[in-house]
């Protein structure tokens, strides 16, 4: 269906979903609850006016709640209301408006338990408060709206591409509905948050509120707080401990970090998390959470974080849970506070700070999470300045939170012992490093970090010459060597180019190495390259007969 929309004008696009909807005026709950007919409706939806949407609305909302919970109706609503975030500010969207406030009354109130826990009511209930609060957050932000066209965001708190809240106007009366729905969820908390489908309805409810009515996301906070704080009362420790460990629970308690203010989060550490972060750290479930406190941290929280956490970093290791090393570092990276702490925590619990000639073999340690002795494990009796670095470990055991490791260290103010570390490898290391999926990234953080100057940059880099080919052949290799290229001086790229036209050939039959010839021109650069050895050629033969005349 989606492809025949592109043979359509747009005047035969608007009679086909006129015709169509006409047809199915007064059978719209059965066409919306069959396979085909719901299918169908959601392929017109994102092309209706705002006369179309209320005249297909309207029919459906004595039947709303039924509609919500079956498995295709439940995808129409979806896509309704998400229409109903374009449509808002056209002619019409007055009566679009009021048929939502309509759907809101219908699904909320004392149906609201029943349909945040129903597996496909929930998705309605979530779609209908991010049109509420004029926020799509989450999973739906990542995505575009259905409909022509790209709604443009009126402010986008995360980074360009990532994932975030795209935020647009709603009347004052959907933020009203919306005060009324989250007041609904804090009488419903007990049913609320241990449910597993029910508690990811509370979770938008906390993110979308952040948003618009910070006081009604704080309130909400408190709420959760209060209730977890109040069940399995223990005078050992807080009660919210338990549920840290609880996979449904503790993804609310990460959500409520995520959106609470800095006071409130060093309340609630202050509360329940401070001496007890090494035990948190090490369980399987609750360094999520830890992980997400160290992100929402302040950097004054940061510190006390990081006095507790640095002397047990090799157990949480060992306990397969690098994401909290991995956070520690993020964090201390973003505030630009305690990385040397950090730094030297982060090489003691993999044994390579004491002695300091150890801090050299770091990267191939950071890289494949290994401590000093089970890398080197035939080096362990040998003194420091005895000991050489092993090659890295086989592409599969880069891993991925090791490169993580590896690309905040050098965003570091001081990146000297990762920088050294890498310098000090032999080349085939780095180029093995470099067509690692994971370890690639290492090398955009080395050229992109303002903390590495050229010359410590180049230093690394130019143990990649005479391995070009090999860069330019691998799939990850080749984004290293673009990059590469895309930093280079000018005669830096003549030498990279002269050394790839040889095997211009060969790396026109390879599905990677032939965007290098294309790229870097190789097909030029290889004439100039003959027609310089051609004058090479001629100047020797000059000289030669040069010398013979003055034999003569």
């Amino acid at each position: 269906m989606a492809k025949c929309w592109r043979y359509c004008s747009d005047t035969e696009e608007d009679l086909f979903v006129t015709n169509v909807l006409a047809e199915a005026a007064g059978a719209e709950l059965p066409v919306a609850l069959d396979p085909a007919g719901s299918r169908l409706l959601e392929q017109l939806l994102p092309r209706t006016s705002a006369p179309q949407l209320s005249a297909l609305l309207r029919p459906l909302l004595p039947a709303l709640r039924p509609a919500a919970g079956h498995h295709h109706g439940a995808r129409v609503l979806e896509a309704a209301l998400l229409r109903a975030v374009r449509l808002l500010g056209a002619e019409g969207g007055e009566a679009v408006a009021g048929l939502v406030l309509e759907a809101a009354a219908a699904l909320t109130g004392e149906n609201l338990p029943a349909l945040a826990s129903d597996l496909h009511g929930s998705f309605v209930l979530r779609s209908l408060l991010r049109v509420l609060g004029g926020a799509l957050v989450g999973s739906v932000a990542a995505r575009p709206i259905p409909g022509a066209g790209t709604l443009v965001p009126q402010k986008k708190r995360a980074e360009a591409g990532s994932e975030g809240p795209l935020e647009f106007e709603v009347p004052e009366s959907f933020l009203a509905c919306l005060q009324g729905i989250v007041a609904s969820f804090q009488e419903h908390l007990a049913e609320l948050v241990p449910h597993r489908v029910s508690s990811l309805c509370l979770q938008v409810a906390l993110e979308v509120t952040s948003q618009k009515l910070p006081k009604t996301c704080a309130e909400l906070c408190c709420a959760v707080i209060g209730y977890l704080s109040s069940r399995n009362a223990s005078s050992t420790s807080s009660p919210l401990l338990v549920f840290l460990k609880d996979p449904t629970c503790s993804r609310v308690l990460d959500k409520v970090l995520e959106v609470s203010e800095p006071r409130a989060l060093r309340m609630l550490y202050r509360h329940h998390f401070q001496g007890q972060l090494q035990v948190l750290a090490g369980h399987g479930v609750a360094n999520f959470t830890v992980q997400h406190l160290i992100a929402a941290a302040p950097c004054k929280m940061l510190g006390k974080v990081l006095a507790e956490l640095g002397p047990a970093l090799e157990e949480v290791l060992a306990c397969g849970h690098p994401g909290v090393l991995t956070a520690l570092l993020r964090a201390c990276r973003q505030h630009g506070a305690h990385q040397q702490e950090a730094l030297q925590m982060v090489l003691e619990a993999f044994h390579c700070w004491d002695p300091p000639a150890r801090q050299d073999f770091c990267a191939p340690l950071l890289a494949s999470l290994q401590t000093y002795e089970a890398y080197y494990p035939s080096e362990e009796g040998l003194g420091a300045t005895e000991q050489q670095p092993g090659p890295l470990p086989a592409l599969g055991s880069i891993s991925l939170h090791g490169s993580l490791l590896l690309q905040h260290l050098l965003h570091f103010a001081n990146p000297g012992p990762v920088l050294h570390s890498l310098a000090a490898l032999p080349a085939l290391d780095l180029v093995t490093l470099a067509c690692s999926s994971a370890g690639s990234h290492v090398y955009n953080a080395l050229l992109a970090s303002s903390s590495v100057s050229p010359k410590q940059r180049r230093k690394v880099l130019r143990k990649l010459k005479g391995h070009y080919g090999s860069l330019a052949c691998s799939k990850h290799g080749s984004r290293v060597l673009d990059a590469v290229w895309n930093g280079a001086t000018l005669p830096e790229k003549q030498k990279i180019a002269m050394e790839l036209a040889p095997q211009e050939q060969q790396l026109c039959h390879d599905p990677f190495g032939r965007y290098a010839v294309r790229n870097f021109a190789l097909t030029h650069f290889r004439k100039r390259r003959k027609d310089w050895d051609q004058v090479q050629e001629a100047e020797t033969r000059r000289r030669e007969l040069f010398a013979e005349i003055l034999e003569d």
